[in-house]
């Protein structure tokens, strides 16, 4: 894995709309970030500090409070889905079990809502819950509906319906801009090796 760069790490970002997975059974698969990447110079400005909140109803910046110098796996859900949202989620909670502690210390999970006008802190406080999720490193965020639309861009997943959300998984060493797409139908144990190289220093980082 290639360490990205200044603003190569913009590149990573944009290629993530264009290769997304449309949620399966539910429409268009090309997603594409609402915001241009133009004069964009690092991490914070990027991804943004819009203000979110947890599934605890805690309000986060997204960049300062939920990324910053952290290993993620980041994914999107919406809670009325029956499908695809809680098989990745049971599935995440296998990679994270299959990481091992301390290293799933390590690592934050972070799903996002794609549906915010229904999924208030307090409802996926209850769908991580049902999950076997609600625990230590793994935030689920909503809020308001354009900062959540501005998350979502930022990600490469901004879509016009909660169902067309995309199931990609997206890894990242935040502090080091390494960036990794994960198909949601990779083995538990192969996502987590990802993640574990993740978790490794760069040589002089």
């Amino acid at each position: 894995m290639k360490r990205l760069d200044g603003l190569a790490v913009l590149a990573c970002l944009w290629l993530l709309a264009s290769v997304a997975m449309a949620h399966e059974d539910h429409g268009s698969p090309n997603a594409t970030p609402a915001a241009s990447s133009t004069g964009t110079r690092d991490a914070q400005t990027w991804f943004t500090d819009t203000t979110v909140l947890d599934q605890n109803g805690n309000s986060l910046r997204f960049y300062s409070d939920v990324l910053k110098d952290r290993v993620v796996l980041l994914n999107v859900i919406f809670t009325h889905c029956n499908d695809a949202c809680p098989l990745i989620t049971r599935k995440l909670k296998d990679v994270r079990d299959a990481l091992g502690e301390p290293l799933a210390r390590q690592v934050y999970f972070i799903s996002v809502t794609s549906d915010p006008q229904n999924d208030t802190p307090a409802v996926l406080k209850a769908f991580a819950q049902k999950q076997g999720v609600d625990g230590p490193n793994w935030l689920f965020l909503t809020g308001g509906q354009a900062e959540v639309e501005q998350v979502l861009a930022r990600l490469g997943h901004l879509v016009p319906s909660p169902e067309q959300h995309s199931t990609l998984l997206i890894a990242g060493d935040v502090a080091s801009k390494r960036w990794s797409k994960i198909r949601p139908d990779a083995p538990p144990q192969a996502i987590a090796q990802r993640l574990q190289l993740l978790t490794q220093p760069l040589a002089g980082r």
